[in-house]
């Protein structure tokens, strides 16, 4: 898949060790934050700006993509604010324990360097949100500048502008409305990691088959028979990091076994399967309408499955957990291929994401019931 190499200055490196759907979890933590913290920033920006027309929106839009295929993040700013008619770009940051020492801050984000100098940035603000502390502060880059000390940061292993404790943490403002804001955080971030434990479920179930790859060249080229197989090919096929030679092919194929009596064990195989596949190949005008209908198919499948105390429940004979695992592993899964589809294939029959888990109707339910068995 094409790349935009003007966006991009992390590769490969950024997902080495991992999968590709562990490297999705990694990027996908701060755009949890920064879509639940849109509105509430909207308001904050109105308090500055009063009697004025203000409208904040993601870097990229609807577009607006919290990864990119084999590796790499933006340079753009996380939000654009619209105030008149000027754009202010904000950079956004959330700390999640107190007591820092310091508050950290890339260079690249504070200063740009002109005839051997460091200028700061202008037409640019920083949010900094702390979720302990409910507190934030709104501050442009020059304050960054003029109060940070310039150093080494050992946990990014670069460079940044370092603010003290004490400086910093005389402008945080307190803000009850945040507590809301960041208990949704911090719930989106469990269910993200509690979903995740079904890859690693997948791993030592598999674990045998992984460790017996011996003819790599002929699992690539044989199209599994079964759904079952299916999946276990293509998770073999992604922790050795190889692909299909007639992935296309293998898509179609796999489509046929979507069905609406399906349950969410059968239909998390099936999207793994196909967000694997999908992550390989470029696809064809037909193959992309085929995939856009699925999409959405597969998504108002799984939606009949939730019930109104959280739960999901599609067979007997699986466990009410392992239901809501299944069901949030679909569900994020299909949110990222929207997503990846309007960003990189400009689909406009998909609805854009404006949330992380926006498809789950009762997250903090389902939260509940997933803490009390964890």
């Amino acid at each position: 898949m094409k790349l935009d190499a003007k966006t991009i200055y992390a590769q490969s490196s950024d997902i080495k060790s991992r999968t590709y759907l562990e490297y999705r979890r990694d990027m996908k933590r701060k755009a949890i934050a920064e879509f639940d913290v849109i509105e509430w920033l909207n308001n904050k920006v109105k308090e500055i700006y009063p009697n004025t027309p203000i409208k904040i929106y993601k870097s990229g839009g609807d577009a607006f993509l919290w990864f990119l295929r084999k590796g790499g993040v933006t340079r753009e700013s996380d939000f654009i604010a619209k105030i008149g008619e000027k754009d202010i770009h904000f950079e956004f940051q959330y700390a999640e324990k107190t007591n820092l020492p310091f508050y950290d801050f890339k260079v690249s984000k504070v200063a740009l360097k002109k005839g051997g100098k460091r200028i700061p940035i202008e037409d640019k603000q920083f949010v900094y949100i702390s979720k302990p502390l409910l507190k934030y502060a709104i501050f442009s880059p020059e304050w960054v500048f003029e109060n940070g000390e310039y150093g080494m940061v050992p946990a990014w292993r670069s460079y940044a502008f370092r603010v003290p404790k004490e400086k910093f943490e005389k402008i945080l403002k307190d803000d009850s409305t945040l507590k809301k804001i960041c208990e949704r955080i911090k719930i989106k971030n469990f269910v993200l990691n509690f979903q995740h434990q079904l890859i690693d479920m997948n791993k030592e179930k598999l674990s045998h088959l992984l460790q017996g790859v011996i003819d790599e060249n002929r699992i690539v080229n044989i199209i599994p028979k079964d759904l079952d197989s299916f999946f276990k090919v293509c998770f073999i096929l992604d922790n050795i990091n190889k692909s299909p030679q007639n992935a296309n092919l293998w898509l179609i194929y796999l489509l046929s076994y979507i069905s609406e009596d399906s349950t969410l064990e059968e239909l998390s195989k099936v999207i793994y399967c196909i967000d694997f596949l999908y992550s390989k190949i470029e696809l064809q005008e037909n193959e992309l309408s085929q995939l856009v209908v699925n999409v959405k198919g597969l998504m108002e499948i799984i939606k009949r499955y939730e019930q109104e105390d959280g739960s999901f429940k599609s067979s007997l004979k699986l466990s009410p957990l392992d239901e809501i695992r299944y069901a949030l592993f679909s569900i994020n899964t299909l949110e990222d291929l929207t997503q990846d589809m309007i960003y990189y294939y400009s689909v406009k029959e998909l609805k854009p994401i404006k949330k992380i888990y926006e498809n789950v109707r009762h997250i903090e339910k389902t939260y509940e019931l997933i803490k009390e068995d964890s």
